[in-house]
């Protein structure tokens, strides 16, 4: 009879910690989630104060050596992590940010292996999204940039009385993404290279028709993004118009970084947005929500009603006005050289610098190939 009570008496102490691991309803700290470089490999990280990078995979090994912690499956990428955040994930990374903060185990001296300094591992793009969005001139500083600054201004305000629908386009994903510390490669013969420093939406459900009243459900998190553009366009003696693709679609045109921070632990991006652009230390970028022609609720419930969005896809805000085409800040034209290091960021999610390169001639082809803009402009 002994025996039994003092069975019941050890399971009965062992119940608020079992109870305690499954209800793990919030996270003991704040952290981000990004990609990282790691022994060769690339490895899902979670990121704690901005200075450590802690693996999923080895953390979660690590947890379930307790038979308090149900065996979980590890996504094999973020964009399965995205989808299976709201199923089971979450909580798991809420259980081990609080084992880690309950145990210390961020002290220099209690450090586990599988925890990095953010500066001694490579940081790569968070995630490969499956399609990426861009909102075209959705910022009142933004529109007619090029104009004199009456002519901007009349411009802006008859962009509020009439706003109209949003503007978007798609940016290529694989080739054109970079992460942080990669190069911006100036494309042979363009010389009219130009900056956008914008706020990356990541969508967390799978959102068609979604209104913007409810497109915050629809979000995973966000992060840092850069429209690199090519303002040299094309040919004269081709089809007229815009072309989008010359103008958005080279290699390295779409760095995003340096981490996700998940919507719970940002906050309201239309109520708190900052974000800044520099080239060279010289501040070309800076805005807030208030300078937003359509808030990011309304671009979601736009593109959601063109297409599908699914989770890990990526919606960019669009940028401000300080790009290098404009004259909002320097009278004068002003694009981005070889040499030069860009720096983007947006408080309360993170900052990332890139360096700018120019790339080697190219083998020459028949032809059809996108000749340098000095061949055909003024």
């Amino acid at each position: 009879m002994q025996r039994v009570v003092q069975l019941i008496a050890v399971a009965i102490l062992s119940l608020p910690t079992l109870v305690s691991a499954q209800l793990a309803t919030s996270s003991a700290q704040p952290f981000k989630l990004g990609t990282f470089e790691i022994d060769g490999e690339a490895r899902i990280g979670i990121v704690l104060g901005d200075e450590l990078i802690v693996e999923l995979n080895a953390a979660n090994a690590v947890l379930e050596r307790s038979p308090t912690y149900p065996t979980l499956p590890m996504p094999a990428d973020m964009r399965e992590l995205i989808g299976r955040y709201e199923y089971g994930m979450k909580l798991r990374l809420y259980e081990i940010v609080n084992d880690i903060v309950a145990n210390n185990r961020m002290a220099p001296n209690r450090r586990p292996s599988y925890a990095h300094e953010v500066g001694s591992v490579r940081i790569l793009p968070p995630l490969m999204p499956g399609k990426m969005l861009n909102a075209a001139v959705n910022f009142y500083s933004h529109v007619n940039e090029r104009g004199t600054p009456a002519e901007q201004q009349a411009a802006a305000e008859e962009r509020r009385r009439t706003r109209g629908v949003p503007y978007l386009f798609i940016k290529p994903t694989e080739g054109a993404i970079i992460g942080p510390g990669d190069d911006v490669v100036l494309p042979y013969g363009r010389d009219r290279i130009d900056w956008e420093v914008e706020l990356a939406t990541v969508i967390g459900r799978t959102a068609k028709y979604v209104p913007a009243t409810q497109a915050q459900d629809y979000i995973f998190g966000y992060m840092v993004s850069l429209d690199i553009s090519d303002r040299g366009g094309r040919p004269p003696n081709s089809r007229p118009g815009s072309d989008w693709f010359v103008g958005k679609g080279h290699d390295t045109f779409a760095p995003i970084g340096p981490w996700i921070v998940p919507k719970e632990f940002y906050g309201d991006p239309m109520e708190i947005l900052d974000q800044v652009l520099e080239v060279d230390g010289q501040v070309m970028q800076r805005a807030g929500p208030g300078d937003m022609i359509h808030s990011i609720y309304e671009l979601i419930e736009y593109g959601s009603s063109i297409i599908t969005m699914y989770p890990g896809d990526v919606l960019n805000n669009g940028t401000s006005g300080g790009t290098g085409a404009g004259r909002a800040y320097r009278g004068e034209q002003r694009f981005l050289q070889p040499g030069e290091t860009i720096n983007a960021s947006i408080e309360g999610i993170g900052s990332f610098s890139l360096n700018v390169v120019a790339e080697d001639p190219p083998q020459q082809g028949t032809g059809s190939y996108l000749p340098p803009v000095s061949s055909y402009s003024d």
